[in-house]
């Protein structure tokens, strides 16, 4: 599996990303059960509000190797700031117009 990870903007400034990268190393929360390499391609932000580069970025990591695309936590349950992204449903449903079926969308990390 070949992943690229956007996260909130808004978190940034909160959180390095660390636990994203522990779940995937550990296989735990999302990606509980996976078996095989797990590679990250990249970890990028939404680009901020309304998710504005979200799909650019998506289709940049494909393009690169991705794929999956994974809306980190912070974007689908709102950790660690407490609010999700109100914009997740409408930037998922852009990301899969955007890279088509055939690349795996995951919603959260933890």
């Amino acid at each position: 599996m070949k992943v690229g990870i956007i996260r909130c903007m808004q978190t940034e400034d909160v959180c390095p990303g660390t636990t994203d990268f522990k779940v995937i190393r550990e296989r735990q929360g999302a990606f509980e059960g996976i078996t095989g390499d797990i590679d990250i391609i990249g970890f990028v932000s939404c680009g901020g509000c309304p998710g504005k580069k979200a799909v650019l970025r998506a289709k940049e990591l494909v393009k690169c190797g991705a794929d999956t695309i994974v809306l980190a936590s912070c974007i689908c349950k709102g950790t660690p700031i407490g609010f999700p992204c109100p914009f997740n449903n409408v930037m998922k449903k852009q990301i899969i117009a955007a890279v088509g079926e055939d690349i795996k969308i995951i919603d959260y990390t933890h």
